[in-house]
């Protein structure tokens, strides 16, 4: 079975620390006020002395039918084998279709390459063994990424077990990031 790489969030493991977003700005050179990555706030929720906040991080969702590939007019947008979408800069000619094709706000126009900018799951660090930036530096152990279609990975041990949720999942792009919400589960061992 072909390798599908994408992410589970924890939500109630975040607590919107900015580490992913910091180490992925420092391992992908991202330029300031830009990020590849993010931390939602629901705000506070509840009334005094019963509230709390929900956290919601996230990124590029690695669509099994990315918008942002089909619209770009050079083919610099690319889903590729192993599902991870990214964009190659020497095809990339600055137009932002795909920015604007994107439902996820996940990508951005680079002010130093004037090319499309957004998360690659550091294929720089998969390439060499490790986890993407923003996953090794999670505190809480929140994010977790992996290979969707491995039984034995840790991304699909927590779907398995835990009710997830997908962002926007009914308009067809089948976003590869999966949300646990409500439980705070112990995280399995796995690859």
């Amino acid at each position: 079975m072909a390798v599908r790489m994408g992410f589970v969030i924890i939500t109630s493991r975040c607590i919107d620390c900015d580490a992913c977003m910091v180490a992925c700005r420092a391992e992908n050179d991202v330029p300031i006020g830009h990020t590849r990555n993010w931390v939602k706030s629901s705000g506070v929720l509840g009334q005094f002395p019963k509230v709390r906040e929900i956290f919601q991080p996230g990124n590029c969702m690695h669509c099994d039918h990315p918008p942002c590939v089909s619209v770009c007019p050079t083919g610099a947008s690319q889903k590729r084998p192993d599902g991870i979408v990214i964009v190659e800069n020497s095809k990339c000619i600055g137009c932002k279709y795909c920015i604007t094709a994107c439902p996820y706000d996940a990508r951005f126009a680079n002010p130093e390459t004037g090319k499309a900018d957004k998360c690659t799951l550091c294929l720089q660090r998969l390439e060499q063994g490790l986890q993407p930036a923003c996953v090794q530096t999670c505190l809480g152990k929140s994010r977790q990424a992996g290979d969707l279609n491995d039984p034995n990975s840790i991304v699909s041990k927590l779907i398995a077990k835990y009710p997830t949720r997908q962002l926007l999942k009914h308009v067809g792009t089948g976003p590869n990031i999966y949300y646990i919400d409500d439980v705070v589960p112990e995280i399995p061992e796995g690859k």
